[in-house]
C-alpha cells in the first residue's frame, strides 16, 4: 500500500482507505474487532450554533437530509441489530450513547421508548449501559425522571469559564449558554446522574482556568478535546510554527498530575499514562487499539466515526443501512476496517516514529489530506509529541523515584 494515493476523483471516494484490500488482510490472518459501541444519532438537529461544531459548521451538510428524529420502527430494527450483533459475537455488554444533535430535543417520551426498545431486544443476556452526551441546555424534571428510570448516564458539553464557554457555545441569536448549561450540571448533580464533561479546546482560553472552572462541577471525568481539522482546513491557531495546543495540554496535565489528590479523570492523559506504562489504549484518539464503534444516522444508515463529517461530503458514509445489513456486514466496510488494523492504517512517517504505538497517528480523522486520503500523521502531529514526550518524562521520573525509595 503506497503512503501517497493520488486522485481526480472527489475528496475522499478514491483516495485510502478506499483501495484497501480487506480480503487480503483477511488472508493474511486478521479478523475484525466486533462494535462494543453504538452511537444512535436519535435528532438530528440542534438548538445551539457553536461555531466550531463538526456537525454543522464544517465539511459534510448531509444532516440536511436527515430526518430530524429517529422514527420508532427505525429504533426498533437499531435495537434488534445490536441484540444481533453481540450475540453473534458472544458478547455480554454493549455501550449505547444517545447522541444528536441534540438528543434532548427528540423529548423524554421518544428517548423513553429508545431505551426501552433496547432494553426489551437485548436483556437479558446483553446488557445495555446506556448514555447520553448533550449541551445541557433543556435538562429538567422529566429528563431526570427519565435519565433515573432508565439508567441513563449523562455527559455534558461545556468549554470551561463562562466568557471562554460563551465565545463558541452559542445560541443563534449570539447569546451565550454557560448559565443555562450551569443549571443542568446542578440538576444532573443532584441526582447523580453526571457521567463526565466535554471541553474542546481552545487556545485563547487560559488552560489552568479552564481545567479548574471545570472541576467546580465535580465530574467523575473530563474529555479534552482537540478542535477537528485536517491539514487541508486546518484546526485554529495551528500554522505550523510551534506546538500550540502540545502546550496548552501540558500546562493542564501539570496541574491535574501534581494535584495532591486526584481531582478527576481527563482520559486523554490517562490513556497516554497507560501506553508509556506498556498497557493498551481504550479510545480511539490515542493508541494503536482497534475502534470497535459504529454510528447510526436518524434514517438508520450505519456510519463511520461522525467526525469525519469533518473532512467531506459523505466522509463518513457507509453503503450499509439497518433495514437490509447487520452490523457484521460494515465491520468489512474499508473506512472501519481502516480504523482496526493499527500499524497497517499508517503513514511511513509514522511507523518510523519512535512514538508511534503511544501516539497511533493520532485521530483518524486529523489525519485526511486531499489526495493521499488518511494515509498521513495528525494534523497535530508535533503537538501530539509535545504532550507525549512530557508525559512519558514526568511519568518515567516518578517510576525511578518510587524505584530508589524502595530499594
Amino acid at each position: 500500500m503506497a503512503d501517497d494515493l493520488v486522485t481526480t476523483a472527489r475528496p475522499h471516494q478514491e483516495e485510502w482507505p478506499a483501495g484497501l484490500d480487506v480480503q487480503d488482510l483477511l488472508a493474511q490472518g486478521w479478523r475484525p474487532t466486533p462494535f462494543l459501541q453504538f452511537i444512535l444519532k436519535v435528532h438530528s438537529r440542534c438548538n445551539l450554533a457553536c461555531d466550531y461544531c463538526y456537525m454543522y459548521e464544517m465539511a459534510d451538510q448531509g444532516w440536511r437530509r436527515q430526518p430530524r428524529r429517529m422514527a420508532r420502527p427505525i429504533v426498533d430494527k437499531v435495537a434488534e441489530r445490536i441484540a444481533e450483533h453481540a450475540r453473534a459475537h458472544g458478547r455480554s455488554r454493549v455501550d449505547v450513547i444517545l447522541h444528536g444533535g441534540e438528543p434532548l430535543l427528540a423529548g423524554a417520551d421518544h428517548l423513553r421508548y429508545v431505551a426501552a426498545a433496547l432494553h426489551k431486544t437485548c436483556d437479558p443476556d446483553v446488557h445495555v449501559s446506556l448514555r447520553l452526551q448533550t449541551n445541557g441546555v433543556l435538562i429538567d424534571d422529566a429528563f431526570l425522571d427519565l435519565f433515573e428510570e432508565e439508567g441513563i448516564r449523562v455527559g455534558v458539553s461545556v468549554d470551561g469559564a463562562e466568557a471562554d464557554h460563551d465565545r463558541h457555545r452559542r445560541r443563534a441569536n449570539g447569546r451565550g449558554t454557560h448559565a443555562e448549561v450551569r443549571a443542568g450540571l446542578e440538576r444532573l448533580n443532584g441526582r447523580r446522574l453526571l457521567s463526565g464533561l466535554l471541553a474542546t479546546i481552545d487556545l485563547e482560553s487560559d488552560p489552568v482556568t479552564t481545567y479548574e472552572a471545570l472541576l467546580e462541577f465535580d465530574p467523575p471525568g473530563v474529555d479534552l478535546l482537540l478542535p477537528h481539522g485536517t491539514w487541508d482546513a486546518p484546526p485554529p491557531g495551528l500554522t505550523g510554527e510551534g506546538t500550540p495546543y502540545g502546550d496548552w495540554l501540558v500546562a493542564v496535565f501539570d496541574r491535574w498530575y501534581g494535584a495532591p489528590v486526584r481531582e478527576t479523570d481527563i482520559r486523554l492523559f490517562t490513556e497516554i499514562i497507560r501506553l508509556v506504562l506498556g498497557s493498551h489504549s481504550r479510545t480511539e484518539t490515542i493508541g494503536l487499539s482497534p475502534a470497535a464503534m459504529a454510528v447510526v444516522e436518524t434514517d438508520g444508515s450505519i456510519e463511520q466515526v461522525d467526525t469525519l463529517k469533518a473532512v467531506a461530503e459523505g466522509a463518513a458514509a457507509t453503503p450499509f443501512h439497518t433495514l437490509t445489513h447487520s452490523f457484521a456486514e460494515a465491520l468489512y466496510s474499508p473506512g472501519i476496517v481502516a480504523r482496526q488494523i493499527g500499524l497497517r492504517a499508517l503513514s511511513g512517517t509514522c511507523t518510523a516514529c519512535p512514538l508511534v504505538r503511544v501516539c497511533g497517528g493520532g485521530l483518524y480523522t486529523h489525519r485526511y489530506r486531499s489526495g493521499t486520503g488518511f494515509r498521513n500523521p495528525s494534523v497535530y502531529c508535533a503537538d501530539l509529541a509535545r504532550l507525549i514526550t512530557h508525559v512519558h518524562r514526568t511519568v518515567a521520573a516518578d517510576v525511578a523515584r518510587v524505584r530508589e525509595e524502595a530499594i
